[in-house]
């Protein structure tokens, strides 16, 4: 099977946030935000470019635990404000170039995502689904090999989210 026509199994998360839709809303889509929450626990978010709309981007470094730093970027696809952003997202270097994950040579260069705001009462329901674009059988392979991991970082992740959201009432 060519890459281009391997089925690609889509890692979901799913988390309610008991903070308004506008306000989750905010925190994907402003700078102050984003460094306050973005990214594994442990790391220091710098938002070197953010461009929230159609052809935009999120270009940022991570400072890890370890002393090195790795970087990311968002392609922004679609945005339809307070409901979806759609976006495609690789490792970078400083320059913006998408890279190779600095912890495996078989991971995907690019993750297209859709998440989605659901309004729920006062609450939030975000729901994030992400599948590799033109990928390999052995890049999918990993891809599908950490959802695992990949549920913890994002359960991390939006612990931290919890938080911010909890003091922005």
């Amino acid at each position: 099977m060519a890459a281009s026509e391997t089925t690609a199994q889509e890692f979901t998360v799913t988390r309610t946030f008991n903070a308004p839709r506008d306000a989750v809303w905010k925190a994907w889509t402003e700078r102050e935000a984003l460094e306050e929450w973005w990214g594994p626990k442990g790391c220091a978010i710098e938002v070197e470019q953010l461009d929230v709309s159609p052809g935009g981007i999120f270009h940022y470094s991570m400072g890890m635990p370890d002393g090195s730093k790795w970087w990311g970027i968002f392609h922004y696809v679609e945005v339809v404000k307070p409901e979806r952003i759609v976006f495609v997202n690789s490792f970078s270097n400083e320059s913006g170039d998408i890279t190779r994950a600095p912890f495996s040579e078989t991971w995907p260069k690019e993750i297209g995502n859709v998440v989605t705001f659901h309004e729920e009462g006062n609450k939030t329901r975000l729901e994030l689904r992400g599948r590799p674009i033109n990928v390999s059988a052995e890049e999918q392979a990993m891809f599908e090999s950490m959802f695992g991991s990949m549920s913890q970082g994002f359960g991390g992740t939006f612990d931290q989210l919890d938080d911010y959201l909890a003091t922005q009432k």
